[in-house]
């Protein structure tokens, strides 16, 4: 494993790059040294290929390096909702989503985690875990701790939230969020290629798109092109004003039928291809995990 917990003492795990001391404070993050996880559930409500029948075994972790004023998971992102849990309860998680009957293991928001996770996964993995690992982020990544990420993700499911760096600033409080994310996702690409159901390995990406063209989709769409037209894209419809986002002058509402109609025809002009998001919904798309008993 190529990232110790020697990183956590001066923490650079994302590119806020705090070099917070986590054993004795929070980082930017809110997360202090052990990993914190919010709540582990069967959750059918990612892409289809990640779902299954049964759903993925997503991993809520607390905390983030990003401060979306609409976040909908704004109590365990940054309110630091959650609980601090041992290594060794992470691996048996992991076990036990699996012997549960998911898809995958889907990791979310885990850059605060890394070091906790790779080894977690060790442990798993010498117990017989052999899911698809899922690293779903919001490409707020850097390069070089990508890099030790190879060989233990399978999918990334990355989002692209902004083309603007302003808008990052202004809605994420992340400087030059376009920069880094394109960065970001090359690397993604780089190790894993296009997604691949067949072989359950690849890249993902997200996009949801926002009012008055703020999620930059257009330019987003374009730059996927660019990389690999075989990257499939998840065309998201449901955002809504929450929290912070309620009383701004672009993001105030929520997107209308024709925002997400253009942004579908421009996937289609670009011949791209991935989900587009339905109004018809499942009621229940969660269910729980009883992931903290013994093995």
């Amino acid at each position: 494993m190529g990232i110790s917990l020697d990183i956590l003492n001066e923490c650079t795990l994302c590119p806020r790059m705090c070099k917070v001391d986590r054993r004795e404070k929070i980082g930017v993050c809110t997360v202090g040294y052990l990993p914190k996880v919010s709540n582990i559930v069967l959750h059918k409500g990612e892409e289809p290929p990640l779902s299954g029948e049964n759903g993925a075994g997503a991993v809520f972790f607390s905390g983030c390096p990003m401060k979306c004023i609409y976040c909908q998971n704004m109590g365990f992102s940054q309110k630091g909702v959650g609980f601090e849990i041992t290594l060794e309860e992470l691996a048996n998680a992991f076990l036990k989503v699996q012997q549960a009957g998911a898809k995958t293991l889907d990791l979310v928001t885990p850059t605060p985690h890394i070091p906790w996770i790779l080894m977690a996964l060790d442990i798993a993995k010498e117990n017989g875990f052999n899911l698809p690992v899922v690293y779903n982020t919001s490409s707020y990544e850097r390069v070089e701790i990508l890099k030790e990420l190879s060989g233990y993700v399978d999918i990334y499911l990355a989002d692209i939230r902004y083309t603007d760096n302003a808008y990052g600033l202004r809605y994420s409080k992340v400087e030059n969020y376009w920069d880094i994310a394109q960065k970001a996702i090359e690397e993604m690409y780089n190790q894993v290629g296009p997604f691949d159901e067949e072989k359950m390995k690849g890249l993902i990406i997200r996009i949801l798109v926002t009012p008055n063209k703020v999620s930059g989709h257009e330019k987003a769409l374009e730059f996927i092109a660019n990389l690999d037209k075989r990257i499939p894209v998840a065309l998201m419809s449901q955002y809504i004003p929450h929290f912070g986002a309620k009383n701004d002058t672009l993001i105030g509402r929520k997107i209308t039928k024709k925002e997400y109609e253009d942004a579908l025809d421009k996937l289609i002009e670009l011949d791209l291809d991935g989900w587009m998001q339905l109004d018809e919904k499942e009621r229940v798309t969660t269910f729980p995990i009883d992931w903290r008993c013994e093995k």
